[in-house]
């Protein structure tokens, strides 16, 4: 439901107070019960959401922050679960059949990302640092900004911004589908097509990043940065984690850049239903602060962040393209249907 169409529906009802039938002075009282269950709901609510944040910062102090996506995305299922609890087991049945298909997507993606590097394709070293030497007029970005900028108050900045790659999709997913349903749904289908579009890429053009290139002696020394910040925030515990899960997946998955595509996908869906300013001028700074983490940090090219850019407008733009001929396609199958059902004559009864 719109907003427009909610003011509309309010407007046609009138009010629990306002006279009925044109008699002054006489309102309409609410059900016995409506407001007591409303409070028990909303107390249940709260009680369940303080275990789950209990339960969070337990595991935070004993295991570290976490900052794996899968990790993350359980975290957010389980809080949306507690939260369709206290409204019904039919709000938990609408959760699972909404999310258990878009999780295991996410999930294979994941697994499936590990292993692209594996499938034969030969890894391309020199291209992506050619490309950005010549963006950079002779001078590697990356090696220019690490010589120049490494004050404590942006390594933390940084380290916040790449993490947060892992915590945006799966908060915003949530948000919309306590909020609106209907704009989760195409923002899932449009998370899953950036993803698939992105491990396509990588089968087929696997690419090393900056850092795997230094090793390999083909660009200057560049240093693995996006880490560095977790000790000035005193979460070191955070770091290692963050390394860790980093060495479980491909390494050589760096064209395009799915952190810039996740930031610039966020931004566009989130843009049009921002109302004050604060939050459009973050929104439109996501994706740039992003791309610069990126590059200073070693983690990308300028031309791994520009394509990221370009995958999510694409992906976009496709869905606004392909989504009106799916709608199409899928009435005239619904209508099909309904007119293949074979038609029941009523009974009659004889005289």
């Amino acid at each position: 439901m719109t907003v427009v169409e909610s003011a509309a529906l309010t407007a046609a009802i009138p009010s629990p107070r306002a006279p009925v039938d044109g008699t002054p002075g006489d309102a309409v009282r609410p059900p016995y019960g409506t407001a007591s269950a409303g409070r028990g709901r909303l107390l249940l609510r709260r009680v369940l959401s303080l275990a789950l944040l209990a339960a969070f910062a337990v595991t935070c102090l004993t295991e570290g922050l976490p900052t794996d996506r899968v990790v993350l995305l359980g975290w957010v299922v389980a809080g949306l679960a507690l939260y369709a609890l206290a409204d019904g087991v039919r709000r938990l049945g609408r959760l699972i059949a909404d999310w258990f298909p878009l999780v295991a997507l996410l999930l294979a993606y994941d697994a499936s990302r590990g292993l692209a590097d594996g499938l034969g394709a030969p890894v391309h070293v020199t291209e992506p640092a050619a490309v950005d030497r010549w963006l950079g007029l002779g001078s590697l970005p990356t090696v220019v900004l690490q010589e120049h900028w490494d004050a404590e108050w942006w390594q933390a900045l940084a380290s916040l911004v790449y993490g947060s790659h892992f915590v945006v999709t799966p908060v915003v997913l949530a948000v919309l589908w306590v909020r609106d349903r209907e704009r989760w749904i195409r923002y899932a289908r449009l998370v899953i097509a950036l993803s698939a579009a992105g491990l396509v890429t990588y089968v087929l053009y696997p690419a090393a990043p900056p850092w795997l290139a230094a090793r390999q002696g083909v660009v200057e020394p560049v240093q693995r940065l996006s880490g560095s910040g977790w000790e000035v925030l005193g979460l070191p515990r955070a770091g290692a984690l963050l390394a860790d899960s980093q060495g479980q997946v491909n390494q050589v998955a760096a064209v395009p850049s799915l952190h810039t595509a996740f930031a610039v996908l966020t931004c566009l869906v989130l843009f049009p239903v921002a109302r004050r300013t604060w939050q459009r001028v973050v929104l439109l700074a996501y994706g740039p602060v992003m791309a610069l983490v990126l590059v200073w940090a070693g983690e990308h090219y300028v031309v791994d962040t520009v394509l990221g850019a370009i995958y999510a407008v694409g992906v976009v733009l496709l869905a606004a393209l392909l989504g009106p001929v799916v709608r199409t396609a899928s009435s005239r199958l619904r209508a099909r249907a309904v007119s293949a059902r074979p038609v029941v004559a009523a009974p009659t009864v004889d005289a």
